[in-house]
């Protein structure tokens, strides 16, 4: 582990570059939101907010933001893109309260010919232009060299004399973007270890961007080359494959480069969840750090390593982030993975009865079912509860509701050693099931019980993925009886039910020898 240790800076721009994501505009009232979340909560050292003259709503909430900034002492740290235009970006930022302009300038030769049809004189006068008014009002002045990695590798002269021109103009970061994404590690390293070491009085900042995925890997390079400052996203948002991850950047950089940071990481998780749920784009369930599966264990393997000796634990502890380990329950479980589940719940089974509600659990991963922990409690209560009787036996069923239309049931049942066929109609698809699956008992002298009480369930907080609890209660000539089933079908956990019900009262009623 390198033993240079020293600062780094993050600055967070979800908020500028990341509402550059095809399909993501925050409106007023969570830009404002999610600035005071990353400045107070997740602490990090700057945050890039907007875009000068976009719109009156975005005017609105910078001004808020700095507002509330001041109010705060975090002025300063808010930070808005602006565009060489003289005096018009600059008065649009000072009318909101801000402090920090971040102007945009071309970084490469092809940008300033082709899109400006200026030379390199030219456009450093626009540029000077600009920043010594901005001085004037005083506001800072940090620089973006638009284009800057395909500038310097296609003419490393332009940037030389742009940086020339600039470097005692009083500004205060110069801004180098992998506009493109198209940098390596070996090529950061590089063109960052040559600006540092031309220009060691001056602060570089290194924007990435995710194009070869290479984001996070590029900014170990460029800190590795001497720079001081990375900038960012929540959730990678960026144009394109999108930004370097906060995320990601920041647990590498502590871990892997034992460089010191002003986060606190412990906020990383929620601020992320906040940003998926404002800006509509979904965090993959294997993203590092955020991502839903992270830090589940599925194998049972992995779980039993974990029960004898954390033998899969790591440095990247889910409790570093106010998360917890989980361990997955589905076909590739172990009695370790069932054991770690229980703990969590504070649940104790024998062994027997740990073995019966496995091999439910591994039965519902094999037919693709999602077990939660929270569906954990229903498993069990439906395994204990189970009596072996296998005198009905659903073969094949297929229910089909629909609106203002009448359900339908056609099943394959076995009943007794004798398979029947039959088909029914009602009101929903259980009322339509019992029709159908009457009409068979009727053969053996039997009907379902009347229903006392139907209710239905999932568990507390979960998702409409969720295992579905079934708890019927039927009036028995009188007495009140009551089964339960699991699936994650609502109207099949209520069949699976009913067909509790059918092989106990065929077992009580002796009619196994009809």
């Amino acid at each position: 582990m390198p033993t240079n240790t020293r600062h780094i800076q993050l600055m967070d721009t979800t908020l500028r570059d990341g509402e550059q994501t095809q399909g993501v505009s925050f409106t007023p009232v969570e830009k404002v939101s999610i600035a005071k979340a990353l400045l107070q909560y997740l602490r990090v050292d700057r945050i890039e907010v907007a875009s000068a003259r976009v719109s009156l709503g975005e005017k609105e909430a910078v001004a808020s933001i700095n507002a509330w900034a001041k109010q705060e002492g975090f002025a300063g740290r808010v930070e808005v893109l602006g565009f060489v235009d003289h005096s018009r970006s600059v008065d649009w930022i000072l009318e909101t309260g801000g402090e920090v302009i971040n102007l945009l300038i071309k970084g490469s030769e092809k940008h300033c010919r082709v899109q400006l049809g200026k030379t390199l004189a030219q456009h450093t006068k626009d540029v000077l232009q600009t920043v010594n008014y901005a001085l004037g009002k005083k506001l800072k002045v940090n620089v973006y060299l638009e284009d800057w990695s395909n500038g310097y590798h296609d003419d490393p002269d332009y940037v030389y004399g742009l940086m020339d021109t600039l470097k005692d103009a009083g500004i205060g970061h110069f801004m180098l973007p992998d506009t493109l994404g198209v940098l390596s590690p070996d090529e950061v390293f590089a063109s960052f270890s040559d600006m540092c070491q031309r220009y060691p009085e001056l602060q570089f900042d290194f924007h990435p961007h995710n194009d070869y995925g290479l984001a996070t890997a590029n900014v170990m390079a460029a800190v590795r080359a001497g720079v001081n400052a990375v900038h960012c996203t929540v959730n990678c948002l960026g144009e394109r494959a999108g930004n370097a991850s906060m995320a990601e950047v920041a647990v590498v950089l502590r871990d892997k480069m034992n460089m010191q940071l002003s986060i606190d990481e412990s906020h990383i998780v929620r601020i992320s969840a906040m940003v998926e749920n404002f800006s509509g784009k979904r965090v993959a369930a294997n993203a590092p750090i955020v991502g839903a599966d992270v830090f589940t264990q599925t194998a049972g393997i992995h779980a039993d390593g974990d029960q004898k000796g954390g033998l899969y634990k790591t440095k990247l502890g889910p409790e570093r982030f106010s998360r917890t380990r989980s361990y997955a329950l589905g076909k590739m479980s172990g009695k370790a993975s069932l054991k770690k589940n229980l703990e969590m719940l504070e649940l104790d089974l024998s062994e027997e009865n740990q073995k019966k509600v496995l091999a439910r659990i591994v039965s519902l991963g094999d037919s693709k079912e999602t077990i939660t922990t929270d569906d954990l409690p229903f498993i069990i209560a439906d395994v204990l509860e189970s009596k072996n009787y296998q005198h009905i036996k659903l073969l094949n069923c297929s229910i089909t509701s629909g609106l203002d239309l009448e359900s339908t049931a056609s099943l394959r049942v076995k009943v007794i050693g004798t398979t029947h066929l039959a088909s029914g109609f009602g009101n929903g698809g259980f009322d339509a099931f019992v029709d159908a699956i009457n009409k068979v008992l009727q053969q053996h002298n039997y009907t379902l019980p009347a229903l006392s009480d139907y209710e239905v369930r999932i568990p507390r907080g979960g998702h409409t993925s969720a295992l579905t609890e079934c708890v019927i209660t039927w009036n028995c000539d009188g007495e009140l009886r009551k089964t339960r089933a699991v699936h994650s079908n609502q109207v099949f956990a209520g069949v699976l039910a009913a067909l509790k019900m059918i092989n106990m009262q065929l077992h009580e009623l002796d009619l196994t020898q009809d």
